[in-house]
C-alpha cells in the first residue's frame, strides 16, 4: 500500500476571500487547514495499492481538472509517497 500525501500553500498576496472561494471549490477532494498559524492551507491524503496507481491517478482527467482550480492561487506544493 502506498500512502500519498500532498500539501498546497496558496499565495500570500491572494485576498482572503479569493482563497476561501478557491479552497471551497477544491474542498470536495481534500482537507482544509483550520489552523491559520500553519504554513500549508490544504492537505490531500489518499491510499493506493502501488506507486503505478499513484501515477495513473495523477493523469486522470478528474485529477487534472481539480488541479486547475488551484492553478492561479497556488504558491507551492509538497508531496510524499510512502509504502507500508
Amino acid at each position: 500500500m502506498v500512502k500519498h500525501i500532498v500539501l498546497f500553500k496558496l499565495k500570500d498576496e491572494v485576498p482572503a476571500e479569493e482563497k476561501l472561494e478557491v479552497m471551497t471549490k477544491f474542498k470536495e477532494e481534500v482537507g482544509l487547514n483550520m489552523n491559520p498559524g500553519e504554513t500549508w492551507n490544504i492537505a490531500l491524503y489518499s491510499e493506493f495499492d502501488t506507486l503505478e496507481d499513484v501515477k495513473f491517478y495523477a493523469t486522470h482527467p478528474d485529477h487534472v481538472a481539480a488541479g486547475k482550480i488551484l492553478a492561479e492561487t497556488k504558491e507551492s506544493r509538497a508531496c510524499v509517497d510512502y509504502e507500508l
